[in-house]
């Protein structure tokens, strides 16, 4: 493919050359190319786009009014640049009698050079879908921009009420913007940038966005991230975090609240060993990493019967011994039951359950179970 310098031979400059050549009104889509589009703004500012628009100017015709826009070709073509001066009315066939269909409104370009078709204009098409249950627009023709989808309800036409033009008129106009210019996003969000550190303005997303050259992130924040103190007073994504005078918050998708870490816990049912005349029933503990252990063991008596005084003192009855690295740091008083008396036993830091009171004129009868629970530090 021959280099084309713009505007440098002195016998003068092909038209191809000039296209691909063009560096301004064009957001890249590729070493290349450019992507096809319109031209954003309007008369008043008000609208993102208004170059191209379309409306319904009666029953069964539309009038496309005036603005600019580039249509890309193959990558050797160039990019169109192509004006429309002013209103152009386009006129829409009658619907079919059984079902409807869907037909597309595109700005084509004809080049005979490349295409074939004997023509050298751009031009506005309305291009007839197929009439089915279930329509489809047709396909987009090569050198062809897609401006508006239009749905024709079977049986239209100017006597029936033709095309609904409020619910029936689909916008499919995308936009462009000068090399390293911020894009202004309409219908066209999820469109891949064209290089790592381009921007657009999404506006449905109310933020400006970074092509991080994989995918669009937030600016100035990555996604992820961390937004520094007083970048951001609200956020921007359900999960998103902020540094805020000295405290961590997270976006709840409605304010920001101070972010808690969940803790880090591990559980076990093993390790409590029992000592004589008693069987382990069952043994559940939940400790965090480096703080707190609650721990409950159920063991059933296997030795004869112990009954206690009337002012609940029996002799010590050592139960159990719990796990290393799930014992008190300290020693303690636990709570003790059977579900017919309570008592109190005392967890050593060696990890021993001794019980050591039960209710008065009580006993400690075979077969029965009794269960001690606590809550602890961790050494």
């Amino acid at each position: 493919m021959p280099i084309r310098p713009g505007w440098l031979a002195p016998t003068g400059q092909t038209r191809q050359t000039t296209r691909t050549t063009a560096l301004g009104a064009g957001t890249p889509a590729g070493p290349f190319t450019s992507r096809s589009g319109i031209l954003p703004g309007s008369a008043d500012g008000t609208y993102r786009v208004g170059g191209l628009s379309m409306t319904g100017s009666g029953p069964m015709a539309a009038t496309v009014h005036a603005g600019r826009a580039i249509v890309q070709g193959r990558p050797e073509q160039g990019a169109y640049p192509v004006a429309l001066d002013g209103d152009t009315v386009l006129a829409f066939g009658d619907g079919d009698p059984l079902n409807p269909r869907i037909d597309l409104v595109v700005l084509r370009v004809y080049d005979d050079e490349f295409d074939g078709l004997t023509r050298y204009e751009a031009v506005l098409e309305v291009l007839v879908g197929k009439p089915d249950a279930a329509p489809v627009a047709p396909l987009v023709p090569a050198a062809s921009l897609p401006l508006f989808t239009v749905r024709v309800k079977a049986g239209a036409s100017a006597g029936t009420g033709g095309i609904d033009w409020t619910k029936d008129l689909t916008d499919l106009r995308v936009t462009i913007a000068s090399v390293g210019g911020i894009l202004p996003v309409y219908n066209n969000a999820g469109v891949p940038g064209a290089y790592p550190g381009q921007y657009q303005d999404n506006d449905v997303a109310h933020h400006l966005q970074r092509w991080s050259g994989t995918g669009w992130v937030a600016y100035p924040k990555e996604i992820g991230g961390v937004a520094p103190q007083g970048a951001l007073s609200v956020g921007g994504y359900t999960g998103q975090y902020r540094e805020h005078n000295g405290v961590l918050q997270r976006w709840n998708g409605t304010s920001w609240a101070t972010y808690h870490p969940p803790v880090e816990t591990e559980t076990t049912t093993t390790g409590a060993v029992a000592l004589a005349n008693w069987a382990v029933v069952s043994y559940d503990a939940r400790r965090t990493r480096g703080g707190l252990c609650s721990m409950a063991v159920v063991l059933n008596r296997t030795g004869p019967q112990v009954d206690a005084n009337s002012a609940g003192n029996i002799n010590d009855e050592p139960l159990c011994t719990l796990p290393a690295g799930w014992r008190t740091a300290l020693s303690m008083d636990a709570v003790a039951s059977d579900g017919y008396a309570d008592g109190s036993a005392w967890i050593s830091s060696s990890g021993q359950v001794t019980l050591r009171t039960w209710a008065p004129n009580g006993a400690l009868v075979n077969g029965r179970n009794v269960r001690v629970s606590a809550t602890y530090i961790l050494p």
